[in-house]
C-alpha cells in the first residue's frame, strides 16, 4: 500500500508541475489556447462574475486545504501521507478550474510599447516565477509538495520537528514566494482589466492567506518565529514587521 501511496504522490507531483508551467503561460499570455487575455468572450458582467468566483474557489481551496483544522478531519478517512498530497493535487484542480472559468476582459489599464521599459517588465515577470521556484527549494521543496513523506514512510523514518530557518530570501523577507507570486502577477507591459482583476484578486489572497499561515507557524514554532516576524519585512524587505 505504501507504494501505491507513493505512486500517488510523484503523480501530483508530475501533475502539478506540468499545471504550473501552463500558469505561467496563462499569465503572461504566452505559447498557450486559453489565457487571461484570451478565451471564451462573455458579456462584461457575465465576465467579472466569472473571474471573481474563479479567484474565490482558487483561494478558498489554498487556504481552508492548509488548515490545521481542515487536515485533522481529512486525516480521520485517508491516511496522514497522502494529506500533502491530496493537497498538490487540488491545487492543480483549482488552477485548471480557473483557466476553465476565466473569461477575458480586453480593455486596457496600460500598454508599454517602449522596447527597453518592456523587456524591464519581462524580466521581472521571469524573475518573479524564478523566485517562486527558487523559494520551494530553499526550505525543502519535496517536503513541500508531498514527496518526502512518502520517502520517510518508505524507509520508516519519522517526520523532523518544525523549525525556523532564514535561507537566502527568508533573510529579507518571510514570505519570498508570495513575493515572487506579486511580482509576476503585476510586472507585464499590458495589463488588461482582465488581468488587473486577477492580480489583484491575488494580492488580496495572499494577504489574507499570509495571516492565516503565520498564526498557523507562531503556534508551531513559537518565539523564534515571533522574533523573526519583529526583524524582517512580510512581502517587500523592511515592510510589514511585526510589532510588539
Amino acid at each position: 500500500m505504501k507504494y501505491l501511496q507513493f505512486a500517488f504522490g510523484i503523480l501530483a507531483y508530475v501533475v502539478f508541475s506540468a499545471v504550473f508551467l501552463y500558469l505561467i503561460g496563462f499569465v503572461g499570455d504566452l505559447y498557450v489556447p486559453v489565457s487571461v487575455d484570451r478565451g471564451p468572450p462573455a458579456s462584461l458582467p457575465v465576465a467579472i462574475a466569472c473571474d471573481i468566483f474563479a479567484i474565490a474557489l482558487f483561494g478558498v481551496q489554498h487556504s481552508v486545504m492548509a488548515r490545521p483544522g481542515f487536515k485533522a478531519v481529512l486525516t480521520r478517512s485517508v491516511p496522514p501521507v497522502l494529506e500533502r498530497s491530496l493537497y498538490v493535487m487540488m491545487s492543480s484542480v483549482a488552477v485548471l478550474a480557473m483557466v476553465a472559468l476565466w473569461r477575458p476582459i480586453g480593455a486596457i489599464v496600460w500598454d508599454v510599447r517602449m522596447p527597453w521599459p518592456a523587456g524591464v517588465l519581462w524580466g521581472l515577470f521571469f524573475l518573479g516565477w524564478g523566485m517562486v521556484f527558487v523559494s520551494t527549494w530553499l526550505l525543502d521543496h519535496f517536503e513541500l509538495f508531498g514527496l518526502a513523506q512518502h520517502w520517510r514512510q518508505v524507509r520508516g523514518h519519522a517526520a523532523p520537528t518544525s523549525e525556523l530557518r532564514e535561507p537566502l530570501f527568508y533573510k529579507w523577507v518571510r514570505h519570498p514566494l508570495y513575493t515572487g507570486f506579486l511580482i509576476s502577477f503585476w510586472a507585464i507591459p499590458t495589463m488588461t482589466v482582465g488581468h488587473a482583476l486577477l492580480a489583484g484578486g491575488m494580492t488580496l489572497y495572499v494577504l489574507i492567506a499570509i495571516s492565516y499561515e503565520e498564526r498557523d507557524l507562531l503556534r508551531d514554532i513559537g518565539p523564534d518565529y515571533a522574533d523573526y516576524r519583529s526583524r524582517v519585512g512580510m512581502l517587500v524587505p523592511g515592510l510589514g514587521k511585526a510589532r510588539g
